[in-house]
């Protein structure tokens, strides 16, 4: 059968084929069993070589990283760690490795380390602490912000602020140096609100020399001791550099038509303008903290209690009829919508239309970041008053400003105290 034959007889010469091949092949290398032997032998040393340098370096690694572990409790632990022990390491061995940690590094190094630490905690202040104190309170609800003033006392200011009142209404005259720090003693450096110091002294120093070009930035509060700043200044500065509108030079850029909107010139404007006038009142527009810096100025403001001011505001405009005709003064706060917030919204610069953020939980976050703007602003004026206090300022207006007469800062007028 030619059809099952075929087949077989292929089968057969492929299996003859193959063993001709295989015969070949073995007479052709007669040394092949003994290379592949050693090939096989090579393969294994090979295998055992790796597999020993992988398990040298894993060790290599593990110890590093052990020591490096023990250098980092030496130093950042220190004595306060006490004998606390690591896994699996007896105390004999953990001292013995603490030791030679010392010696690699060097004890004097862990030392200076130490100190410089110290230091650098030392010299921060309380600036930080009182900011996040501020902030938690702006990202309350206004009723909780007062209730907690009230209660509280955050700050620890109101016990000094009554023990002032009292002394002075008992001594009938303002007190020397000497008795306030009998009242509020100097606090510890970490304590102070105004360390660490954020101003820039050059600009302060350059205005106290007289350099040209050089001037004082007044932020205008207003009814806070403004127009007592400019008295100030006035009794300080030659004629020729004081502006002939209550401190504020833009009446005069403006074709008489607008003060104190300093805010709508540019620094490249001011500064051309500035050449003779040495103070600028900024009223009635923010400050703007991303460039007002940027000019050749020294920055000074004037706070006063908020609801001091207010109420002094509501006397100015409408009691003796300057433009405002409402007498209720309930009535009267609820349609200037504009003075609410208003140290907030001065210093921090939010955008129009910032006022829905002030009033609601859920814009709490959107508070905080209007509190921290407009602390990071006020931390780099050389001077802040207060006008409670203006007239225990004199040694920081003479030293800052470089003013001689401060007599403006107890002579107040009868519109800024009523």
């Amino acid at each position: 059968n030619t059809r099952t034959s075929i087949p077989h007889h292929n089968m057969a010469l492929a299996r003859r084929g193959g063993q001709l091949s295989t015969s070949r092949r073995k007479r052709a290398n007669p040394h092949r069993p003994a290379l592949h032997a050693a090939f096989r032998s090579s393969t294994l040393r090979e295998t055992v070589f790796l597999v020993g340098l992988v398990v040298a370096i894993f060790f290599v690694a593990w110890t590093y990283h052990f020591i490096q572990l023990c250098l980092d409790l030496n130093t950042e632990g220190g004595e306060d760690h006490g004998d606390r022990k690591l896994p699996g390491l007896v105390s004999p061995e953990r001292s013995k490795i603490e030791s030679e940690a010392r010696q690699l590094r060097g004890s004097a190094s862990v030392d200076n380390e130490r100190q410089s630490i110290k230091r650098s905690k030392a010299t921060k202040g309380g600036f930080e602490r009182f900011v996040g104190i501020a902030l938690d309170l702006s990202g309350l609800e206004p009723n909780e912000t007062l209730h907690r003033l009230d209660t509280e006392d955050p700050f620890g200011t109101r016990n000094f602020d009554k023990k002032l009142m009292e002394e002075e209404t008992r001594l009938g005259r303002i007190l020397t140096m000497e008795e306030i720090e009998k009242l509020f003693p100097c606090p510890q450096i970490e304590e102070r609100i105004t360390l660490p110091d954020f101003r820039i002294e050059a600009k302060a120093k350059a205005f106290r020399d007289g350099v040209k070009g050089t001037f004082l930035f007044f932020q205008h509060l207003r009814k806070a001791g403004g127009t007592n700043f400019c008295s100030l200044a006035e009794k300080n500065l030659p004629k020729r550099a004081q502006p002939r509108y209550y401190c504020m030079p833009d009446m005069a850029w403006s074709g008489n038509k607008n003060a104190g909107y300093l805010h709508s010139w540019s620094n490249e404007e001011i500064t051309r303008r500035m050449k003779e006038h040495r103070i600028a009142g900024n009223e009635w527009e923010n400050f703007d903290p991303t460039r007002h810096f940027d000019l050749p100025a020294v920055f000074a403001t004037s706070f006063r209690h908020p609801l001091d001011r207010a109420l002094s505001q509501f006397r100015f405009e409408c009691v003796e009829d300057r433009g405002c005709h409402e007498k209720d003064i309930h009535r009267w706060w609820e349609k200037r919508s504009d003075l609410k917030n208003i140290y907030t919204k001065t210093f921090a610069d939010p955008a129009v239309g910032a006022k829905r953020y002030f009033r609601g939980s859920e814009n709490s976050q959107q508070r905080r970041m209007f509190m921290s703007t407009a602390i990071g602003t006020l931390s780099k004026f050389h001077i802040v008053l207060s006008m409670e206090w203006l007239a225990y300022a004199a040694p920081q207006v003479k030293g800052t400003l470089g003013f001689k007469d401060v007599s403006a800062l107890v002579s107040w007028f009868a519109h800024e105290v009523t």
